[in-house]
């Protein structure tokens, strides 16, 4: 680790979506022992931290991001001893660990909501979103639920609405009550204790809505095909002002536990707004997660302007960070090709700023599609036909050649993908030139040469396929050359003897470069002096 920087700017963060990386016990939902059983894999390949997605008390009518019990583990997961069991494990290989946080919504049968609708007069009524509806008995609002439908649901009991930005399982908690932050904020505190290193917050800029029941205009770019939700601009349900406040208490409580502890926040919003989640004097997230990637046009124009946007943007002493997809986003190698998706991994670990990997990225896995008889994605469901689902980005880690590509001893979840038997961990732990491979061998180099890990960025070339940066610390430079395209690109360099470093198709470290270098097909190299 390089003197002077948090282990969260020079790491690496891996993504666990913990119903698909490793069940024990035969249910075919992955579970804490799995996760425990595969931390040597994490080991392997190099990461600092691994970001767990919500294992908390659930119905699961939206996989556990509607949570019934915060301070809980839900039974298909395991038991609170499995999870200190688990932290405990990973701290002593020296890995961090980090939890997802839900503060937007609870589920409909958390005991806080089963109270809250009891009766107008509950003292928990006010921790959730309710009004009266319009005079003609309809909803308050043409707000609309990010799956599909009004986001206002009817109780016939009370006769009011009650508000849910996603499913009317999930209702939104009312954060303009004291009382609501005290209890949410209390929740980080106990799994802070419990020697949590960190949280991701879910749909942060969804928090706090418009106090005045405003409606959200239409959205004039918004065309039939695209999701619903859209159909309105959504000024009035998302990015509040009064969120950051709410963030930045969030942040108080993670300093109450020591300066490493992390905030993560998941807010979907152009680059601009973005910033504002790193809080005024960085008193917000450490990390708000920069999506842009995952949306950008894969040439070396436009990711290169998106690089020179977003660091342009970054408020003093902001830290960047980068990924190429999560549990919601199609996989990287199936927007752009299982050839591309190398030099993506090259991309994303040699930016400057910390990079999250998903899992099953570093075996290039694609998505899977999913037969109608077989979706449990809600939004699919509720809205089909869209490609909305997120089904296909979140089938079980193929781990080996056995039955369930040794993920379960039962059915699994969702099915594996086809090609299983081949793209999997043990296949291409046993191949030098594999994606997993690469991977190790770019978190290695990344470990090894601080330019990489915390130095400087500085674009050198953009033109037709071809993106070249440098990066620099304490006298050391290295540059990157990417070529995004499917032909040989001569790429223009710095003058003077180098040598390759690393080649996305392993074959070409220790090679002798001076002044400029011909990329092969989808190749990039990383070379230093």
């Amino acid at each position: 680790m390089t003197d002077g920087f948090a282990w969260w700017q020079q790491g690496v963060i891996y993504q666990v979506y913990p119903r698909s990386f490793q069940d024990t016990d035969g249910d075919g939902i992955g579970d804490l022992r799995g996760i425990l059983a595969r931390l040597d894999h994490l080991v392997d390949l190099g990461v600092d931290a691994v970001w767990i997605s919500p294992i908390f008390p659930s119905p699961m009518a939206d996989f556990g991001y509607d949570v019934s019990d915060y301070t809980g583990i839900h039974p298909a997961f395991g038991t609170l001893d499995d999870f200190d069991a688990l932290v405990a494990a990973a701290h002593g290989r020296g890995l961090k660990v980090i939890l997802d946080y839900v503060p937007n919504h609870t589920s409909d049968q958390h005991p806080w909501f089963v109270e809250s609708r009891s009766s107008r007069g509950n003292p928990r009524r006010d921790w959730y979103v309710w009004r009266d509806p319009k005079p003609n008995g309809g909803p308050p609002t043409n707000w609309l639920s990010e799956f599909g439908g009004s986001a206002w649901e009817w109780d016939a009991a009370t006769g009011q609405y009650y508000y849910h930005a996603y499913l009317k399982e999930q209702p939104d908690l009312n954060w303009r009550n004291p009382a609501v932050r005290a209890a949410l904020l209390d929740v980080l505190r106990f799994w802070f204790e419990r020697g949590v290193d960190g949280f991701r917050v879910d749909a942060i800029h969804q928090l706090i809505e418009d106090e005045h029941l405003r409606d959200n205009p239409p959205n004039p770019d918004w065309r039939p095909g695209m999701p619903p939700s859209r159909s309105v601009s959504r000024i009035h349900t998302m990015d509040q002002p009064e969120v950051h406040e709410a963030i930045a208490a969030m942040r108080r409580v993670a300093g109450e536990y020591g300066p490493d502890r992390l905030t993560i926040g998941e807010a979907y919003l152009p680059i601009d707004r973005l910033m504002a989640y790193y809080g005024a004097d960085l008193t917000g997230f450490h990390l708000p997660f920069n999506f842009h990637l995952i949306s950008s046009a894969w040439n070396a124009e436009s990711i290169a302007a998106l690089i020179a946007r977003y660091e342009a943007a970054l408020p003093p002493g902001g830290w960047p960070n980068w990924v190429l997809g999560n549990h919601d986003r199609s996989r990287v190698a199936s927007r752009i090709g299982p050839a591309q998706a190398r030099v993506a991994a090259m991309l994303l670990l040699t930016l400057r700023g910390t990079p999250t990997i998903y899992q099953g990225e570093e075996i290039g896995m694609a998505d899977v599609p999913i037969p109608p008889d077989l979706v449990q994605d809600p939004w699919e469901k509720n809205v089909p036909g869209l490609g909305l689902g997120r089904d296909p980005v979140r089938t079980p880690m193929p781990w080996d050649t056995g039955p369930n590509a040794g993920f379960t001893a039962g059915r699994p979840w969702l099915p594996l993908g086809a090609d299983h038997l081949t793209r999997n961990v043990a296949v291409q732990a046993a191949d030098q030139r594999s994606m997993l491979a690469l991977h190790k061998a770019l978190i290695a180099l990344r470990r090894s040469e601080p330019a990489l890990a915390v130095g400087t960025y500085a674009l050198l070339e953009a033109t037709d396929d071809v993106l070249v940066y440098e990066r620099r610390h304490a006298g050391r430079s290295v540059r990157v050359a990417l070529n995004l395209g499917n032909r040989p690109q001569p790429a223009a360099g710095t003058p003077g003897l180098g040598r390759i470093l690393l080649s996305t198709h392993l074959d070409r470290a220790g090679e002798a470069v001076d002044g400029a270098v011909v990329l092969r097909p989808d190749e990039g190299l990383v070379i230093g002096a």
